[in-house]
This record gives C-alpha cells, sequence and structure tokens, in this order.
C-alpha cells in the first residue's frame, strides 16, 4: 500500500507500516501493534495498569481498530483489532 497518509509492506503474515505524520502524533521512533480481540477492553486493562492513552481508538478503514498508550518508561504500545 502506498498512499500520502500510510505507506506499508507485507511479507507473511508480518506488516511493517510507515505513517509520515508520526511525529505529529508523537510517535517518535517504531510502535509495535499487538493484535487483539477486543480493542476497547485490551485498552482499558492497559489504563488500569497506568498507562496513558497516545492515540484513542480509531478506524483506520475497512473496519481496522488502532490504538496506542505510553508507559510510565514513556514506551509506547499500539493495539490492534481487525475487522
Amino acid at each position: 500500500m502506498d498512499e500520502a497518509y500510510y505507506v506499508s509492506f507485507r511479507v507473511g503474515d508480518l506488516e511493517i507500516g510507515l505513517d509520515p505524520h508520526g511525529h505529529h502524533k508523537g510517535m517518535t521512533g517504531p510502535v509495535a501493534y499487538w493484535q487483539v480481540n477486543d480493542i476497547r477492553k485490551s485498552l482499558q486493562l492497559l489504563l488500569d495498569a497506568d498507562a496513558q492513552v497516545q492515540q484513542e481508538v480509531q478506524d483506520v478503514g475497512g473496519g481496522k481498530l488502532i490504538a496506542s498508550v505510553k508507559d510510565a518508561d514513556g514506551n509506547i504500545t499500539g493495539l490492534l483489532q481487525s475487522p
């Protein structure tokens, strides 16, 4: 996929995505997105463990949902729920 808002490369089950506007969203390095079955429940579990929302749940197309949090050490972790 090669669009102005996102570029991705897929090798087997691995997808590597590049967001050219990532710095404007607070991304200062790579973000790993973990596949989850219920993104809202998973996000709440991370918030209950003192993480802070970096990006609220967002539909990025076709029903695919993403969100991200920052932990106490400043590490960003992403969540991904496929449709």
